[in-house]
């Protein structure tokens, strides 16, 4: 099952408006990368994440080089 079949995404996703979606299903999408890179377990605070997207996050730069993404 994919991140964005979970409940708990789409609980947090219908919290936001349509515009936001896309952010949101990036940052959860990074996220979940970076901790399965990091710990072996994609771990994900979907609620965190949407007030993330909320509160005004939004990918304004390319990944640096030494990322991991």
């Amino acid at each position: 099952m994919g991140f964005d079949q979970s409940p708990k995404f789409q609980t947090a996703e219908k919290r936001l408006p349509d515009e936001l979606r896309p952010a949101y299903a990036e940052l959860v999408k990074q996220y979940s990368f970076l901790t399965q890179i990091r710990y072996g377990k994609g771990y994900v605070a979907y609620e965190v994440l949407a007030d993330l997207v909320l509160a005004g996050w939004r990918q304004s730069a390319t990944a640096h080089p030494e990322s991991k993404i």
